[in-house]
């Protein structure tokens, strides 16, 4: 047989058995990625195995996406028309990428990046017995839909939109800086509290039980902050154990206040159509210049994580080879 035909069947074997079919006849194709891939359109959904990694430069995925146990996806220029879900210790790493289904990180998993990405809903799910505690980071991205988080380092970050709400409740820390949330904000027992610098909120912002502070605008004590923001209806703080304060900020409804220890810092300069009601404490006056820099950049652990993870797992793609 021509060597020419012997490679053909080679290559035809190798996509056939990539294609791999659950034993439910009906169910769904299945590709598995292992190593990097171009700009081709995979018909089916696709699979990351565990503890492997998988590159996609332009690719096009119909199907929905699994990236299982310790495994890592990272996709560049590319679409996702299905969901995507992250199995423990894995991670997902997107950029100028579209993605057509939710995002879902499961119990334990390791992270989620997404820079100028076009998304769905994205889930955070309750680590519960697993010792990983998540993150996800949005920068310069769409979200057409909620961001929903109940663990890990959670930051809105550089001119992110979020078409829906945005709920917290028990993650590490909830941070939203020069980004923009159609919905409501609901920041709830975060164990190192939340930062809102720049951008505006168009609901309800809800701050409650958390520990560590919550900072609105500058001249906070948990991150330096250049400018405040608006939030297009009331906020309330509540239960807060740690410094809370609002700077430069326009409220187009009431602050509300209650149970903060020590309690919140409201500066002059504020504009709060609605009034303050509640206990507020003293806020130290200062210029521009000096509120910026009232405390020290809030250390984002998630951001590192994803460099070393997506350096890690690029690298081990191009050692794996040619996925398809």
């Amino acid at each position: 047989m021509p060597r020419r035909t012997v490679s053909a069947l080679a290559a035809l074997s190798a996509i056939v058995t990539a294609l791999v079919a659950a034993p439910n006849a009906n169910a769904d194709l299945v590709m598995y990625c292992v190593g990097t891939g171009g700009a081709v359109t995979v018909p089916s959904d696709l699979l990351v195995p565990s503890g492997e990694s998988c590159s996609l430069e332009g690719t096009t995925v119909t199907g929905n996406v699994r990236v299982q146990a310790g495994a890592n996806l990272v996709i560049s220029g590319g679409t996702i028309n299905g969901q995507v879900q992250v199995a423990n210790n894995g991670y997902f790493d997107a950029t100028n990428t579209r993605v057509d289904g939710e995002v879902v990180l499961a119990p334990g998993g390791f992270g989620s990046y997404l820079r100028k990405v076009r998304g769905a809903s994205v889930t955070l799910q309750p680590k519960g017995t697993a010792t990983v505690e998540g993150f996800l980071f949005v920068d310069d991205s769409v979200i057409d839909g909620n961001v929903t988080a109940g663990v890990g380092e959670v930051r809105l970050d550089k001119n992110t939109q979020v078409t829906g709400n945005v709920n917290s409740s028990g993650a590490y820390s909830t941070d939203v800086r020069d980004s923009f949330v159609d919905g409501t904000l609901s920041v709830l027992n975060n164990a190192n509290g939340s930062v809102v610098c720049g951008g505006s909120v168009a609901g309800k912002a809800t701050f409650a039980g958390n520990q560590g502070g919550v900072q609105l605008g500058p001249n906070g004590a948990l991150d330096s902050c250049a400018s405040g923001g608006y939030f297009g209806r009331d906020v309330s703080i509540s239960n807060t154990n740690g410094k809370s304060s609002v700077d430069d900020t326009i409220i187009n409804g009431q602050l509300q206040l209650n149970g903060n220890n020590p309690a919140t810092a409201v500066a002059a300069n504020n504009r709060i159509r609605g009034g303050v009601v509640g206990q507020t404490g003293a806020a130290a006056a200062a210029s521009k210049a000096a509120r910026a820099q009232a405390a020290a950049p809030r250390v984002n652990t998630g951001e590192q994580k994803s460099a070393d993870r997506r350096a890690a797992a690029t690298q081990a793609a191009i050692e794996a080879g040619q996925a398809f």
